[in-house]
């Protein structure tokens, strides 16, 4: 229920004001003393506020500043026996919702209190859904700076508002598990149960029995009744991944579960309430499923409510960086190394890669790298090492040029023993043009140095 505060130093207009709204259903609070008045704002949100303009010991407007000092978005209707056009400009000027001069008619009073609370519904309900955007863009495991990926966690923030379906499309290792806890934790069933299920993971005729559990003796080796995932996962969440690879009969028996919101155990004759949201996921595209025939076409229509499509990591390179340091760190304090740094040609290798297997690919990559390596920097090497050229893949004429140059260039620093002039003249470039082949290829000649002997 709306809850208004009422302040003004006639205690008739309070009685009167009191019962008036409390008959049209608000929780009110009447009050003729003015620090009391702040006080109880300080301690309590109201949605609303009537302040009369002329009080014994503060001015309407004085106090409605103060109030807009603890409450911002609490909207104030000024209320005065002595209306005159100056009152009215200067009250609204300084943010007053509205001027109602007495005697008011209710009718207009109510309206005017409807549209304010309205107002202020609409003014919490932006601020918390920016707040849960930006909580969702900090969210712990998910590091993104793409407008892409941005423009997903807005998706999810949205779609937490709902309790409708959710459908995640996006290539294996993109992080869909991963959307759907963020999604999960931003909805009002945070604090119920989130469970996964891979359903391609589990054979087929064991699915139907942990998805809906059963009762003792329903088959040989059901000693004990079993709770299924619907039933644990009540008033929560529960992400159907791989979803595409459920078999056809089973995929009937979710639909129904969809349509009737309850289910039966196996072996069981009593019916179990299902008050559970489904987030399917799939690397597969289930429209074209559906039209192979591999997929339900009602079932399709029933979990396609909120699509949310993830995008690859060769599309959102720019989250490339992100994502390596903060493997960099978690893996580097994981395996207790000081690991400093990554260098920049092994993250321009990093960036030129088109990554098949997304963010778990990377992850691994420097997991690998972190691992293997006995230097406190992560160097192109390490990189290289984790991702081996396949025979037949034909490189770009222009990569190809690229890396022959830099061959080249590294040959000749080792055998010239890091000497720039001789390796230049070995080249046939000026010094200053083979110092700018370096640069370009994160080169340090001083790598190349021959230790002096000793006489």
């Amino acid at each position: 229920m709306d809850n208004i505060l009422i302040v003004d130093d006639d205690l008739n207009i309070l009685k009167v004001l009191r019962m008036r709204l409390e008959t049209e259903g608000y929780i009110s609070t009447a009050l003729a003393d003015v620090q009391k008045a702040i006080e109880v704002t300080r301690e309590e949100e109201f949605d609303l506020a009537l302040v009369d303009l002329k009080l014994a010991r503060k001015d309407g407007i004085e106090l409605m500043e103060t109030l807009h000092d603890i409450r911002p978005e609490m909207p104030v209707i000024i209320l005065t026996a002595y209306g005159t056009i100056e009152s009215t400009v200067d009250a609204m000027q300084k943010g007053a919702y509205s001027y109602l001069t007495k005697p008011f008619d209710h009718r207009q009073l109510l309206l005017q209190i409807k549209n304010g609370i309205e107002r202020t519904r609409l003014t919490r309900e932006v601020r918390r859904l920016k707040g849960l955007v930006g909580e969702r863009y900090e969210f712990k495991n998910i590091i993104c700076k793409s407008r892409k990926m941005k423009d997903v966690l807005e998706q999810v923030a949205m779609a937490a508002e709902t309790d409708s379906n959710v459908c995640i499309q996006g290539e294996s290792g993109t992080g869909k598990e991963l959307i759907a806890k963020a999604l999960h934790l931003a909805s009002l069933r945070k604090d119920n149960p989130f469970l996964a299920i891979n359903c391609a993971a589990i054979p087929e005729n064991l699915l139907e029995s942990e998805l809906f559990g059963f009762k003792k003796g329903a088959f040989t080796g059901a000693i004990s009744n079993k709770k299924g995932l619907f039933a644990q996962a009540h008033g929560g969440s529960m992400l159907l991944d791989e979803i595409t690879e459920t078999p056809l009969p089973m995929q009937a028996k979710l639909l129904r579960v969809l349509q009737e919101k309850e289910f039966y155990p196996l072996g069981s004759e009593n019916p179990v309430k299902a008050d559970v949201r489904i987030i399917a996921a799939s690397n597969k595209d289930l429209a074209l499923e559906v039209k192979k025939g591999h997929f339900r076409n009602d079932l399709f229509y029933r979990l396609h409510v909120i699509p949310i499509h993830l995008p690859p990591l060769r599309e959102r390179k720019e989250d490339i960086p992100l994502l390596v340091n903060h493997f960099l760190k978690r893996f580097t304090v994981e395996m207790k190394k000081d690991i400093k740094e990554i260098t920049s040609s092994a993250m321009q290798g990093l960036l030129s890669r088109d990554w098949p297997g997304n963010v778990r690919e990377l992850e691994n990559t420097i997991e690998y790298a972190v691992a293997m390596t006995t230097r406190d920097t992560i160097g192109e090497d390490m990189i290289l090492q984790t991702q081996k050229n396949k025979e037949n893949d034909i490189k770009s004429l222009k990569e190809a040029k690229n890396d022959f140059e830099k061959k080249y260039i590294l040959n000749t620093l080792s055998i010239t023993g890091g000497n720039i002039s001789k390796a230049a003249d070995l080249a046939g470039k000026y010094r200053a043009d083979f110092y700018d082949l370096l640069k370009k290829h994160d080169i340090n000649s001083a790598d190349f140095k021959r230790p002096k002997q000793s006489v």
